[in-house]
């Protein structure tokens, strides 16, 4: 298991943001959170990545990283973490080489010393993902699928045991998140755990087999993904009728 929350709560401001939330994860596992927006998918991002504790004495234990008992900083070296929200606080003058490079340590910003074979395992990312001439541009200078390849490097260069994108599709023309989920296809035969983070469902790949559905900071369902993406539970997790239909193991859904 890669991830066990147990009786998981969160507060802030005196506003309780996620309430008793209990998800079990295997290694291997693909997984879809969906939630409007407000629901509380980012915060149990932060809490995933040891950003937040649990409050009330939940449990949280993330790639055997017991909250609480051991240092977590270095939790977040092996979870890749790719989101528009992320990408906005890259410095811009920074170059795709400097911000793959930022990493191997999780920070914004390159501040440690590099070698020669960190380089060379950048290099290698930037072939793979299509974008070596790039190199020595600013980042600021680059389309918005550029810059979603370079932040895709980023999580990539500390070989992650779990990929999480979040609400990566914002921005993103349809050629770009051809190209995306293409990568992410790929990504799934490495044998990591990918999570992705939407409010549509139409961007649920056919790699993914699990769903969790999340709705006021509590979780509304979880399980087998064609047991959660059905039409009486969809009716009941958004309080609306909808339509939702299956075409090319993609599902759609439509407000009446």
């Amino acid at each position: 298991m890669i991830i066990d929350l147990q009786n998981v709560s969160y507060r802030k401001n005196g506003k309780t943001i996620l309430e008793d939330i209990n998800w079990q994860v295997e290694a291997g596992e693909h997984w879809i959170i969906l939630g409007l927006n407000g629901s509380g998918k980012t915060t149990l991002l932060n809490l995933i990545n040891g950003y937040i504790f649990p409050a009330y004495g939940g449990s949280a234990n993330v790639l055997g990283y017991q909250f609480g008992s051991c240092p977590i900083a270095d939790l977040r070296k092996h979870i890749g973490w790719i989101s528009h929200a992320l990408s906005q606080n890259i410095p811009v003058c920074d170059t795709p080489l400097e911000i793959i490079l930022s990493g191997k340590f999780a920070s914004i910003g390159l501040w440690d010393k590099v070698s020669d074979e960190d380089i060379r395992q950048a290099e290698a990312i930037m072939e793979k993902l299509g974008i070596t001439k790039l190199r020595d541009r600013t980042y600021g200078s680059l389309s918005q699928g550029e810059k979603q390849k370079v932040v895709i490097g980023r999580a990539l260069i500390s070989d992650p045991d779990i990929i999480i994108f979040d609400e990566a599709c914002n921005g993103l023309d349809i050629f770009a998140k051809k190209d995306l989920y293409e990568l992410i296809e790929k990504l799934a035969q490495d044998k990591k755990s990918i999570f992705f983070v939407t409010h549509n469902t139409d961007e649920i790949l056919p790699i993914f087999n699990k769903a969790l559905l999340i709705r006021n900071g509590r979780i509304h369902s979880k399980g087998d993904l064609k047991d959660v993406i059905q039409l009486e539970n969809l009716q009941d997790f958004y309080g609306s009728d909808v339509d939702v239909f299956e075409r090319n193991d993609r599902f759609f859904i439509h407000a009446k």
